[in-house]
């Protein structure tokens, strides 16, 4: 490991090896090709553009700079957490005490300012009470949403999720982002369609 006589510059290095650990936790979600699921790195990138373009054209007074940040560091917390698919509801229970221990490792490896500033954002994306907090939870549904659009429901298909699931899960879309829920639910039932007249029982 390379070495600075900096002790601050020391941590953020540290910091900087610690997270390149993202690229190797797999997520459910295939890319728009089909060819392969997604990482969290190629995840996180992926929203933070679609925030930046979907909050230029929202219409919405938006700190975007903290969004970005916010989608750029949410899914850190996966190194030590893992990927608790969406559907899971058994791993949904234990995800939030999971990840809430890996934030206080994780982002405690920085030097304090800037680890409690990293901190603070994972929280304000956790509790979704803020504009911005919103606005980014709401992309990081919509945005493996597209994926499974793109491949024919893919990841839905392999995990039978159902129709019902899916527009439970991303009923928040809808108060970020109205027309783009409103032209999603159009997008779903096609699919959604194909995939229960697949799983009828043969006559």
């Amino acid at each position: 490991m390379i070495e600075s006589s900096d002790p601050t510059r020391n941590r953020q290095l540290a910091f900087f090896k610690e997270i390149d650990a993202v690229k190797l936790i797999q997520r459910q979600t295939v890319l728009m090709d089909g060819s392969r699921r997604e990482n969290d790195a190629e995840h996180s990138w992926h929203l933070a553009i679609m925030v930046w373009l979907l909050a230029e054209t929202s219409g919405q007074k938006l700190d975007l700079a903290r969004m970005m940040q916010m989608a750029l560091i949410h899914d850190i917390v996966e190194i030590d957490a893992g990927d608790t698919f969406c559907y899971d509801e058994e791993g949904r229970k234990t995800q939030y005490a999971r990840e809430c221990k890996a934030a206080d490792r994780i982002y405690a490896i920085l030097p304090e300012q800037q680890g409690s500033r990293l901190r603070e954002l994972w929280d304000e994306f956790e509790a979704r009470e803020t504009p911005e907090s919103k606005f980014v939870a709401a992309v990081d549904r919509m945005q493996p949403l597209l994926h499974n659009l793109c491949t024919d429901g893919q990841a839905w298909r392999k995990h039978g999720v159902k129709r019902e699931q899916v527009l439970e899960r991303n009923a928040p879309i809808a108060d970020a982002l109205p027309d783009w829920w409103e032209e999603i639910q159009a997008w779903l039932k096609p699919t959604f369609d194909e995939l229960e007249r697949e799983n009828e029982p043969e006559s």
